[in-house]
């Protein structure tokens, strides 16, 4: 089992099965090792997850490109397959069985307006709540 902070690559993809089992392809990504590369980023691993059953259902629309997750993957596989020019490519798959968000998306342009923005944020009281105060303190 993986256990990693990731960042979804593409918003998910929602399928169902012929027997009506729902079924969301997420695309991951998440950064390893400690070395940087000449423009100072850490490597980088792709994986697609498959997300089964009535979560993959209300949690699809959640999972959008951007959104960071902590992501509980079991049964990492490479899979092969055939790219369009015909040569053969291979990535890393797995079960995503659970997961947590773990904050805001990071696209700023998609992003919706967080609970914290100034904008939402009640207006501040014009006075400073001392007026109703004496000066005759009981101490």
């Amino acid at each position: 089992m993986m256990i990693r902070k990731m960042r979804v690559t593409r918003d998910a993809e929602i399928r169902y099965l012929p027997s009506g089992e729902p079924v969301a392809n997420v695309s991951l990504v998440y950064s390893y090792g400690t070395k940087k590369d000449e423009r100072g980023y850490l490597p980088s691993q792709f994986i697609e997850c498959g997300l089964w059953g009535k979560r993959a259902e209300s949690l699809a629309k959640y999972l959008t490109k951007g959104q960071t997750i902590v992501a509980y993957v079991s049964d990492v596989h490479i899979e092969t397959f055939t790219k369009q020019d015909g040569t053969p490519g291979h990535k890393l798959a797995g079960r995503l069985d659970n997961l947590e968000f773990a904050g805001e998306r990071q696209d700023a342009q998609n992003a919706a307006p967080s609970a914290n923005t100034q904008a939402q944020r009640a207006p501040a009281p014009a006075s400073s709540g001392f007026e109703d105060m004496t000066d005759d303190i009981p101490f």
